[in-house]
């Protein structure tokens, strides 16, 4: 469970507020520093991982003060997600975008009128609108939240033109503060945030980048589909996403899954608005488990309780990953996050950044900017540290642990491969005997002998090399061919059929002067986290299923998701300390007053059947456990 610190007797006023609107009588760590700037009117920068808590630092300023506050937020779904949560809680909170009717419109303007909101979610264009500005300066507005601030900056890894305009919006409303919140920046992107929006002296509140709810996982590909596939079996019933890099594959995967058994549908770009919005829609209210999709899903969609992340191919940045796996687990509970990487994602992710930044004119340095953060992310899949120590290093920031118990290396499960630099001769020796003319596929069909007309024809049967490694499958060959390319042993040249070359890093390896350290791509197991135990210690699995099926069902009967009725951490808890009155259900974090008004005696009937049919004891002291 995060970290979490009791308010002073000065914050009896936010007290009052996360008490009635979120039960909650204590903030995480920074939470209190960001929601004071807010209350001050004083310029930040909050940079805080997915699941941290970041915008209930936007959200309780404006109740606090009494006044309306704008977010601006890239994508629609992701502010009707956060505006059918905060009314559920008795939050004053809308959201004006284009798929508004006109009526929905004027009526959200005339409750700004009426001072009757205090918070407002719009996209950065809509912001920038020369008629928007003039009605929001009307009206009075002192505040803004810049949400996925990181996208301003052509130093970031998601840079996107319309934030651009953003820097003029303290011009525009020069008295405003503007608060800047984003969930992965460097120290330069952090600088550059600033500089972009032009912010006053502003409260640098950075976060703790290490998410150590989250099992990392790094594994060669060697077959992606089964591997995947194992992992999906491993969290049956519940919330994962699966990320491609291509449109293709996310709807070949969502075949493939439907084909055994597991309820998924494919998401990406290329799809039409309402079948996308079905998808999403699905998920929320749990009638799909597993989506698949290009890294076009996400950021649009407020569920916390997504128990695995899959990358089924590298991402582009160190920033993506970080941002992409902090979706799971977003409630703070234990989630586990698989990468599948191979050097040849790379190479195809060079191909697409190249070619977006010649269709959308980006800067050169813009450009080059993207490559260098590729590179980072091939040396963070390659490396053989703990996952947790190595993310937070990235981000300037000191692991404290000499074992995180939460990563594939930590827990003991990766495997180095024995005489690793003798093999790693054989694969080099072969790329030079054929001539450094081919790419990685032929030179393993080299490898393991195979008696091809190609190989007859090039007389490469008759090598020294051909079948050195017989004894092993060609994907794993493959995988260790890629290997030695992250490693930076072997060069890949070309872009539509590119060819293996030595350089000089390899011929030391030739000529036994270095050493290799190769994973064993056959060798994996998976090692149970004590991340998970901890989290499960004390809840009665059976009642906290019951739960889940009674919120399911009171989510549908409202027309909502179901995590906006309460999150799993609230069921845990319930199912931990089994409460028998409302009094003790109140003391429950996640049950505000009206929830406890409208859904209590709901719960409390379900935990009192199960009690009484289990011959249990009723309220738990938590402390207990």
């Amino acid at each position: 469970m995060p970290i979490t610190h009791s308010l002073s007797t000065d914050g009896a006023e936010v007290r009052k507020v996360l008490q009635r609107y979120w039960g909650f009588d204590s903030l995480r760590p920074l939470q209190t520093e960001a929601i004071q700037a807010g209350i001050d009117g004083q310029d930040s920068l909050l940079v805080m991982p997915t699941g941290s808590g970041k915008s209930l630092c936007y959200q309780v300023p404006p109740i606090v003060t009494d006044t309306l506050s704008i977010v601006i937020s890239p994508l629609i779904a992701l502010m009707k997600d956060q505006v059918d949560g905060l009314r559920a809680n008795g939050y004053p909170a809308a959201a004006l975008h284009s798929q508004c009717s006109p009526e929905e419109r004027e009526a959200i303007r005339a409750a700004l009128r009426a001072d009757e909101l205090r918070l407002l979610f719009v996209t950065p264009e809509r912001m920038m609108s020369e008629e928007f500005l003039t009605f929001v300066e009307r009206i009075g507005v002192r505040s803004f939240t810049i949400d996925e601030a990181h996208c301003i900056s052509q130093w970031g890894h998601d840079f996107r033109k319309e934030y651009r305009t953003l820097r003029t919006l303290k011009e525009c409303l020069p008295e405003a503060a503007v608060h800047a919140y984003t969930a992965t920046a460097t120290e330069r992107v952090r600088q550059d945030i600033v500089d972009q929006l032009g912010l006053d002296s502003p409260a640098r509140i950075i976060g703790d980048f290490d998410r150590p709810n989250l099992v990392y996982r790094i594994l060669p590909a060697t077959d992606r589909d089964r591997q995947i596939l194992e992992v999906i079996r491993r969290h049956p019933n519940e919330a994962a996403i699966v990320y491609c890099i291509t449109r293709k594959e996310t709807e070949r995967l969502a075949k493939f899954f439907s084909l055994n058994n597991v309820k998924a549908a494919a998401y990406h770009a290329g799809l039409a608005h309402e079948e996308r919005t079905r998808t999403q829609e699905a998920f929320a209210r749990e009638e799909v488990d597993v989506v698949v999709a290009t890294v076009a899903f996400g950021m649009g969609i407020d569920r916390s309780n997504v128990r695995c992340v899959i990358h089924a191919a590298m991402p582009k940045s160190v920033e993506h990953y970080q941002q992409e796996t902090g979706r799971a687990g977003r409630d703070g509970l234990e989630a586990e996050c698989v990468l599948l990487y191979s050097a040849a994602d790379a190479m195809k992710w060079e191909s697409l950044i190249r070619r977006s930044a010649v269709n959308a004119a980006w800067p050169d340095e813009a450009a080059a900017s993207q490559i260098e953060l590729l590179r980072h992310l091939q040396g963070l899949c390659s490396t053989l540290e703990c996952r947790h120590r190595a993310l937070s290093r990235y981000f300037g920031q000191r692991y404290q642990s000499d074992n995180c118990r939460a990563c594939d290396v930590c827990l003991g499960e990766v495997d180095g491969l024995e005489d690793a630099t003798t093999i790693a001769q054989k694969i080099l020796s072969c790329v030079y005997r054929t001539g450094q003319r081919f790419g990685v596929t032929y030179v393993a069909e080299v490898l393991r002998g195979a008696d091809t007309e190609k190989v007859r024809q090039r007389g490469h049967d008759e090598l020294s090399t051909h079948g050195l490694l017989r004894e092993m499958p060609e994907k794993p060959i493959i995988n260790l061919i890629y290997q030695l390319v992250d490693q930076g042993l072997l060069s890949r040249h070309g872009d539509d059929r590119p060819v293996l070359a030595l350089n000089d890093d390899a011929r030391a390896v030739l000529r036994g002067e270095r050493e290799v350290c190769l994973q064993d791509p056959a060798k994996r197991r998976v090692a149970r986290s004590e991340v998970t135990d901890e989290a499960w210690q004390g809840v009665n699995e059976s009642l906290f299923e019951d739960l889940r099926e009674l919120r399911l069902t009171l989510a549908r009967a409202r027309g909502v998701p179901a995590y906006v009725i309460f999150p799993d951490t609230t069921l845990r808890e319930m199912a931990r300390t089994l409460p028998s009155t409302l009094e003790e259900l109140s003391t429950i974090p996640g049950v505000g007053e009206k929830k406890l008004a409208e859904l209590g005696e709901r719960f409390l009937d379900q935990i009192r059947h199960y009690c009484e049919q289990q011959e249990l004891s009723m309220d738990v002291d938590s402390s207990d456990n």
